[in-house]
C-alpha cells in the first residue's frame, strides 16, 4: 500500500515538473518572438577598463538604424529570426540572423583567425536551455551560446558568455586583438528589447592563451515603431526569401559535418557576402554550394 501511494506521489510530481517545463518553454518562445517587428535602433559602445594603465582608449561608438526583424522558420524547438536594415527608406540590406534552438547539443565555438571548432554538448547540461546561433550577413557563422531564458520579477531575459570574431564596426579598423569574449543579455522591455553587452577584447596566441586588452560596454536599444515604417523590408524579403532559404540549406549541410570550420577572408579576390549578394536569386542549390565552398579552407572540407 505504501509503495502504491509513493508511486502515485512520484507520478504526480513528474506531471507537475513536466507542466512547469512546458509553461516555461511557452514563455521562452513568446520572448523570442517578441523580438520580431519594426525597430528604430541605437547602437552604443564604450571602452570602460584596460589592465594596462598606458592603454589608449578608443572613441565611443554610436549609430542608429531602422530594422525589420521577421521569423523565417519556426517549429516547436527552433525559431529563426532574420534582421533586415532599411537605408534611406528604400535600400534594403540583409543583416544578421539569429537562430534559437531548444536543448541543442551541437555548437560551433569561435577560436580565432576565422576558425570555429565543433563542440558536442551533454544533453543534461542544456536541459531547458536555448542556444542562440548568430550568423553573418552571408549566413556564415559568427557566435553561438546556450543558456536558460529567465522570467522573474517581471523581467524576461537570456544571458550567455561566448567567444566571437571582432565586431563589424572594428574588424577592418583594428588588429590589436583577435577575439571578442561577449557577454550578451537580451531582455524584452516595454519599448521593445535591449541587447546589452559586456565584452572583453582578447589577444589569443597560438597556444590558446588569452590576454585581455580592454573591456567594453554595449547598450543597443530596439524601440518598436509601426510596422508600416518597415514595409520596404517586408516586401524585399518576400521577393528574396526563397534564395536565402537555399543559402541556409547549403550552410546547414556544411555544419552537419560537425568538424572544424575555417573560412578564408577572400576567394578570387572577393568576399563571400559580395558573391552571394551579387548572385541571381534564381540560383540553384548547386550554384550556391559552388559559391560557398571556395571560402572554406581546403583542410576543413572534403566533398
Amino acid at each position: 500500500m505504501k509503495n502504491a501511494v509513493l508511486l502515485q506521489a512520484l507520478l504526480a510530481f513528474g506531471v507537475i515538473i513536466s507542466s512547469h517545463a512546458q509553461t516555461a518553454k511557452k514563455k521562452d518562445i513568446r520572448s523570442i518572438k517578441d523580438m520580431c517587428g519594426c525597430y528604430e535602433i541605437t547602437f552604443n559602445f564604450a571602452e570602460t577598463f584596460a589592465p594596462d594603465k598606458d592603454y589608449e582608449f578608443h572613441d565611443r561608438y554610436k549609430a542608429g538604424a531602422l530594422e525589420w526583424v521577421t521569423p523565417v522558420e519556426e517549429d516547436n524547438n527552433k525559431i529563426v529570426l532574420q534582421h533586415l536594415l532599411i537605408v534611406n527608406d528604400t535600400m534594403i540590406i540583409k543583416h544578421w540572423r539569429q537562430d534559437w534552438l531548444y536543448e541543442n547539443t551541437d555548437l560551433y565555438t569561435f577560436y580565432k583567425d576565422n576558425q570555429w571548432n565543433y563542440t558536442k554538448l551533454d544533453p543534461a547540461d542544456v536541459k531547458g536551455q536555448w542556444t542562440q546561433k548568430v550568423y553573418q550577413v552571408d549566413d556564415s557563422p559568427r557566435y553561438e551560446g546556450s543558456a536558460t531564458w529567465v522570467h522573474v520579477d517581471g523581467k524576461d531575459y537570456w544571458e550567455n558568455t561566448t567567444d566571437a570574431p571582432l565586431p563589424r564596426r572594428e574588424h577592418t579598423k583594428r588588429n590589436d586583438y583577435n577575439v571578442t569574449r561577449r557577454t550578451n543579455r537580451q531582455e524584452i522591455t516595454g519599448y521593445g528589447w535591449l541587447h546589452e553587452q559586456d565584452n572583453d577584447k582578447v589577444i589569443r596566441d597560438d597556444n590558446g592563451e588569452d590576454t585581455v586588452l580592454a573591456q567594453e560596454k554595449g547598450m543597443n536599444y530596439y524601440r518598436k515603431v509601426a510596422d508600416s515604417k518597415c514595409e520596404p523590408a517586408r516586401k524585399w524579403w518576400k521577393e528574396n526569401q526563397d534564395y536565402w532559404a537555399r543559402v541556409r540549406a547549403e550552410w546547414d549541410e556544411i555544419f552537419a559535418r560537425k568538424t572544424t570550420l575555417k573560412l578564408l577572408p577572400k576567394a578570387n579576390d572577393k568576399r563571400l557576402y559580395e558573391v552571394l549578394f551579387d548572385m541571381d536569386t534564381n540560383a540553384s542549390a548547386q550554384d550556391i554550394k559552388n559559391a560557398i565552398v571556395p571560402f572554406i579552407a581546403p583542410d576543413n572540407y572534403r566533398d
